[in-house]
């Protein structure tokens, strides 16, 4: 064979190699929810791995690892190698949390690689059904009367920022009793051991038809569809109050972006089976996704919105 035809065939074989992609995946993918078992995380990536298994026939395994607001969870997801096995669905605190806590062992933007924005949904401040005060207006009147008496439950930077937000603007002080996820948050508020907790719709709305928990306000500008008896904060008296929550879908840094977009393909197919998504609208998830490259965008303009929360003091660090 001429030089320059085996030249051009050994070219033509290496690029071919250099394009070519390993198979994804070639064994079980783990997602993992820095938060505990049982909250809104939780279940909405259980749900969205069940529509992934499905769509890729490989078993994809929710596994929990909750503490220090998500930061461990997310530092075990960082230190995994890139290809496509290790997964992690986190809240908007998963950005906070460089803010909002002295010092993490990551950047939230840099360190990850962004592969789907998943849902936004909005926040509830929500009572124990036996609470005496059934709004807004009747918990700041009892919060007044009684300073400091009054606290509510936060899991992470973002259900902490919610209600002290929510108390600085009204006028009032609450005890803020963090907890590692929104299980055993929604464990105490139903048991009555915490008055108040600022949650998800997605964790919540499972205990409001039995009265043991009524929402006072959703956080969000406009009501949401799944509970429209509730006001908005901005309905209930504090105007230009809103805040809303978000999944994302991240994995390691250095997830090559081909792979980050067959792993959204995967997430596009599970979310439009039927099941899935049905089950998902009715825990208020409204499904208005991102894909890699405008999900690191959301990300970017993000963090800069609590940058700048941080500089004017509107988010305290943790001790």
């Amino acid at each position: 064979m001429p030089v320059t035809r085996r030249a051009a065939l050994a070219a033509a074989l290496f690029a071919g190699r250099a394009h070519a992609q390993p198979a994804w995946p070639s064994r079980p993918v783990t997602i993992i929810v820095p938060y505990s078992p049982g909250g809104g995380t939780d279940i909405f990536a259980r749900a969205v791995a069940e529509g992934m298994r499905e769509a890729l026939g490989q078993p994809v395994v929710v596994e929990n690892r909750a503490g220090a607001n998500g930061v461990v969870g997310a530092e075990f997801v960082q230190r995994a190698p890139p290809d496509g096995h290790m997964l992690m669905v986190a809240t908007g605190a998963h950005v906070i949390n460089r803010y909002a806590m002295p010092a993490i062992p990551f950047d939230p933007v840099k360190d990850f690689a962004p592969v789907s924005m998943l849902s936004g949904y909005p926040l509830v401040l929500a009572a124990h059904g036996g609470q005496p005060y059934g709004d807004i207006a009747g918990l700041i009147a009892a919060a007044r009367a009684r300073p400091g008496s009054i606290a509510f439950g936060s899991t992470e930077a973002a259900t902490s920022y919610a209600g002290n937000s929510f108390a600085r603007q009204a006028g009032i002080r609450l005890i803020e009793v963090p907890y590692r996820g929104s299980g055993p948050q929604l464990n105490d508020l139903v048991a009555g051991h915490v008055p108040l907790a600022v949650t998800s719709t997605v964790a919540v709305l499972q205990h409001v038809a039995s009265g043991a928990v009524k929402v006072l306000a959703v956080t969000s500008a406009r009501r949401s569809a799944l509970l429209p008896q509730v006001p908005t904060m901005q309905e209930a008296g504090l105007a230009g109050y809103e805040f809303n929550g978000w999944y994302g879908l991240y994995g390691p840094s250095g997830l090559p972006p081909a792979l980050a977009a067959r792993v959204f393909a995967a997430v596009q197919a599970a979310l439009a089976k039927p099941a899935i998504g049905q089950r998902l609208a009715e825990l208020g998830a409204d499904l208005a996704t991102l894909g890699p490259t405008d999900f690191a965008a959301f990300l970017e303009r993000d963090n800069r919105r609590w940058a700048e929360a941080a500089a004017a003091g509107l988010i305290t660090a943790a001790n």
